[in-house]
């Protein structure tokens, strides 16, 4: 892939290029940064790599490269300069986050070399990541040493409105290294996280040069004048040389020391436009449920279609996914199942252009309840637990790969059945609150009808009352508060961690905080057994949000 992509760009002019974070190993890599064995392979394929580009003809091309490192100090989290057949430079990421998704204290030590590379008359820093998030260090270092171009390589995993905070951070780095910045991020999935690209380059000005598409691979080629030698020979030997500065040795290395005879550069080209926010978050579901199947060496997936909103929304996600012959919906009716349910589920399967089953489960049912003689909550329970069964079934039979499709607000309170509604492989909108469920699947349908195509998703669907219709006549508001409620209390609660008297302040009933809470703290051992989802908020059930499933703490009135 890198060699592929390489030979695209050097085709075009590129004289350097970047690919993204940990672009060898993947990221994150967890405890597999803690195999010898596994940072000896990245290290062996660094190698190989530097001479396949050589062979390629793209020995002459500085190609930065983001892979998993190993010396004396333990693992690291590296970026190699590639040229002319060999490894010349390593940078070692410095600053290493430990919070949300993160655990790289866990795993890596910091680096304090700083190489900068002379390409062309013009001097190179690389840095990696959050060595941008955080103040000071590495950037701080190059903009007092002095750099013509600054090249930072990231996997900075997405979360809404997430450009809001990026850009910003990007302009204001640039400044302070006193060079333009090249911004190279991740595409593509990996279990719960999701990489957007949305790559860039920013000027000191905070002008944005080039900017790529977001959840997209693609090679974002630019010309740039960019004058040679702002920074001072007292700073930045014209020789090979280190100079030492607190906490950071920056070694200079001399690639090409004369600038390129002028030539006719590229035409610029505009940048990509940031998606709106629905379109942003449905990329981002649809890349996470593309990827997390395609890696894991599934081809198509199949669950229950109810008749609701979730499971017509998880549709017309894997149908973008994956297409639509990789898609299996069952329509697995109860006695408590009405028509509109059994109709709805038709009429998507229909729209959309997947398979559809029918597999009535009143029969198996009857054999629990009668045998058990089951009633109330447990028999409500064990219609769930036959589908759970059923899909499961049916995926050992066939190969396909089980979705599971509660959302956000539902896991949040435990409004789901274990064994039951929960089982599966992966829940692609595990991450998105029931009043963004209803957005998307509006937002699906519009583009739709844009394209002159048929909306995926049935109106009765997005208008009906939502329902598990395990009893008679049930809805969700007969055990829960309205969704647009309950979701506002539960970001506060889990998203911004406030707690009950934070909660009453912001004008809440104290009767509902203390009931939502209850049931957020009282399914924590559900979410743990609970597939995997892509990430799309600041702080996701899993990686980000990790509390002891035994715990007596309660959020109580004062």
């Amino acid at each position: 892939m890198v060699l592929d992509w390489t030979r695209r760009a050097v085709s075009e002019g590129a004289h350097l290029v970047a690919f993204p974070e940990m672009v060898l190993s993947g990221y994150p890599v967890e405890d597999l940064a803690l195999r010898k064995s596994f940072a000896a392979a990245n290290l062996a394929e660094l190698d190989a790599l530097a001479r396949r580009l050589q062979d390629a003809g793209c020995g002459d091309a500085l190609v930065v490269v983001g892979h998993l490192g190993r010396d004396d100090q333990g693992p690291r989290n590296s970026a190699s300069l590639l040229y002319g057949g060999e490894v010349v430079a390593t940078y070692h990421k410095h600053h290493l986050p430990n919070y949300g998704v993160f655990d790289e204290a866990r795993y890596f030590a910091p680096g304090y070399d700083l190489p900068i590379v002379r390409l062309h008359g013009l001097d190179v820093g690389v840095v990696v990541c959050e060595d941008i998030w955080q103040n000071g260090g590495p950037v701080t270092a190059l903009g007092k040493v002095g750099v013509d171009l600054l090249v930072c390589i990231n996997a900075s995993p997405y979360e809404r409105a997430k450009d809001d905070v990026r850009l910003p951070l990007v302009t204001r780095r640039a400044a302070e290294a006193g060079a333009p910045m090249a911004y190279v991020n991740l595409v593509g999935a990996q279990d719960e996280l999701v990489f957007d690209g949305d790559s860039l380059v920013v000027n000191t000005d905070g002008e944005v040069l080039a900017r790529a598409p977001q959840f997209t691979e693609h090679l974002l080629v630019l010309d740039m004048d960019l004058p040679a030698g702002g920074h001072t020979a007292t700073t930045v030997p014209a020789e090979p040389g280190r100079i030492q500065m607190p906490a950071f040795d920056v070694r200079r290395i001399v690639l090409q020391p004369d600038p390129l005879p002028r030539y006719e550069p590229l035409p610029p080209l505009p940048p990509a436009e940031p998606l709106d926010d629905e379109a942003e978050v449905w990329g981002a579901l649809v890349t996470g449920l593309r990827d997390y199947v395609r890696k894991n060496g599934a081809r198509s997936v199949i669950f229950g279609f109810s008749g609701g909103i979730d499971s017509a929304v998880c549709a017309a996600l894997a149908a973008d996914a994956l297409g639509a012959d990789a898609v299996t919906g069952v329509s697995m009716p109860s006695r408590y199942s009405s028509e509109h349910s059994r109709s709805d589920a038709a009429e998507l399967a229909r729209r959309i252009g997947c398979r559809f089953e029918v597999h009535p489960i009143a029969d198996m049912v009857d054999v629990y309840v009668r045998q058990l003689e089951l009633t109330g909550l447990a028999e409500e329970n064990v219609q769930a637990r036959c589908r759970g069964v059923l899909l499961m079934a049916l995926s050992n039979q066939r190969g396909d790969l089980v979705l599971a499709t509660g959302n956000k607000s539902e896991l949040a309170v435990g409004y789901s059945t274990i064994y039951g509604d929960a089982v599966g492989a992966f829940a692609p909108i595990k991450d998105v609150p029931k009043t963004l469920v209803w957005k998307l699947a509006k937002w699906r349908n519009a583009e739709a009808e844009k394209r002159g195509e048929v909306p995926p998703i049935p109106e009765n669907s997005i208008t009906k009352p939502p329902s598990a219709e395990l009893r008679p006549d049930q809805v969700d508001q007969d055990s829960l508060p309205p969704y647009d409620i309950l979701d506002v209390v539960l970001d506060g609660y889990v998203e911004g961690d406030r707690g009950y008297a934070d909660l009453i302040a912001d004008g809440f009933d104290a009767e509902l905080v203390e009931r939502v809470l209850q049931l957020v703290d009282r399914a924590e051992y559900k979410r743990r057994q609970y597939p995997p989802g892509t990430k799309i908020t600041f702080k996701a059930f899993g990686r980000d949000r990790r509390l002891p499933i035994t715990n007596r703490w309660r959020e109580v009135a004062p």
